[in-house]
């Protein structure tokens, strides 16, 4: 049977008519998802990167196409239907319960049961950074946000406000409400909440991805620092907020410069992961040449 399988199925001979079919089935299923996705989560600014998220997906399996192409088929049929089980459940129940983590999360085990029927484990191997980057498309559940933002907004908000204190700004704070001079702000979610934190750690991975670093405990260790480092990104965020406020008005914070934050968010974000990089690189260096 695997032998069929593979002859009349794998992707060098998978025809026209079937891969249609194939993707006009998954279309059918998960088209009504993506457009509630689009009307509902992916309009805010906590978890906008959903897209850009599965972009990027699109975009890493694209270029693993032909060693794709290239592996001998070997299908795992009994784990393929395993998957497709896990799915199909997480799928009807997500979508009839209007429980977005398992409707979107459900394309996880769909894919790697596609994987393994078409290819095997070996092609599940080769991609399975992309079908784990999948995981930050899919939205948080909302108890866990309010859980870990609250607290993260008031951390974000103490921090932010002390520093422009000290340099002698007149901040105030209340909560997450920063006053500063005539002017109030409200420390949003999007500015300081675990969705952006999501977004940054899935910014590392993908830095990691393409860096391709073969060390476990080098990976595992910057993975962790990217939750501080998303912290001090937030801050750095909420300053420059302040900051235009209070020299510009309160329409110029609420305006261009505001969306503009977030890219500045994400510039910070990245310029301090490069940075621990290399200074835990120059350190591994270091220790390496100390030993001999």
């Amino acid at each position: 049977m695997s032998t069929s399988v593979s002859a009349g199925l794998s992707p060098q001979k998978l025809d026209l008519p079937v891969l249609l079919l194939l993707l006009a089935g998954l279309g059918v299923m998960f088209g009504p998802t993506a457009i509630t996705l689009a009307n509902t989560v992916w309009v805010k600014d906590e978890q906008g990167h959903g897209p850009i998220i599965f972009a990027v997906v699109l975009w890493l399996l694209y270029g693993k196409r032909q060693a794709f192409a290239d592996i001998v088929a070997r299908p795992k049929l009994g784990a393929a239907l395993w998957m497709f089980v896990l799915g199909f459940l997480l799928y009807v129940v997500g979508r009839s319960q209007a429980i977005l983590m398992f409707e979107v999360g459900s394309l996880i085990p769909i894919a790697i049961g596609l994987i393994l029927f078409f290819k095997g484990s070996e092609a599940l191997r080769l991609c399975w950074f992309p079908i784990f980057f999948l995981i930050f498309m899919v939205p948080l559940p909302a108890t866990l946000v309010i859980a870990i933002t609250t607290p993260l907004k008031s951390a974000v908000s103490a921090v932010a406000s002390s520093i422009l204190y000290t340099l002698g700004y007149p901040v105030g704070r209340s909560g997450v409400i920063l006053t500063v001079g005539p002017y109030q702000l409200l420390v949003a979610d999007a500015c300081a909440g675990l969705n952006s934190m999501f977004t940054l750690e899935a910014l590392g991975m993908l830095y990691m991805n393409l860096m391709n670093y073969k060390s476990a405990a080098r990976n595992v260790a910057l993975a962790i620092l990217i939750v501080p480092i998303s912290f001090v990104a937030n801050i750095i965020r909420v300053m420059i907020l302040v900051l235009v406020t209070y020299h510009f008005g309160d329409e110029a914070g609420q305006g261009f410069v505001h969306g503009f934050a977030g890219m500045v968010l994400f510039i910070v974000a990245l310029a301090l992961i490069l940075l621990v990089d290399h200074g835990m690189h120059a350190m591994a260096r270091l220790a390496k040449a100390v030993r001999k």
